[in-house]
């Protein structure tokens, strides 16, 4: 069974999730600078079979597209020109970087390790992987 992939899209930097081969697992892949992200896609979709891409959707509190919106459509007709084979969902994003942040000292890591923006993202993306795998189930 082909991957899903989830992106957590920065200005900067990009947090990959990938599932495992059943699609039951979220897994943190990797953060990647923003600028790379279209390469390294690329280079990931021809190593392994990715059957969907989910990407975040920043949202403010009352529901309505944030300031990042206009980002993430810039990206999302970028990315359905160079794959167009590749489905997108967008999925509500609110909360997993805090979330990320939250696991992060939930999980013992000292204060200089939470500093780590590549990490916090990479463990969004994840976050947020796993919360599409959660709700598709019900």
């Amino acid at each position: 069974m082909p991957q899903i992939l989830a992106i957590d899209y920065g200005k900067k930097r990009t947090g990959i999730a990938v599932t495992d081969d059943f699609q039951l697992i979220a897994s943190g892949l990797i953060t990647v600078e923003t600028s790379t992200l279209v390469s390294f896609l690329k280079n990931y979709f021809l190593a392994h079979k990715v059957e969907k891409v989910i990407i975040g959707e920043p949202k403010q509190m009352n529901g309505t597209p944030s300031e990042s919106t206009v980002l993430i459509t810039s990206f999302i007709k970028l990315f359905q020109k160079e794959f167009p084979q590749l489905p997108i969902e967008k999925i509500d994003e609110r909360f997993t970087s805090k979330m990320a942040f939250q696991t992060m000292i939930d999980s013992g890591l000292k204060k200089k390790q939470r500093q780590n923006k590549s990490l916090i993202d990479e463990i969004a993306a994840t976050i947020l992987l796993q919360d599409y795998l959660h709700y598709r189930k019900l």
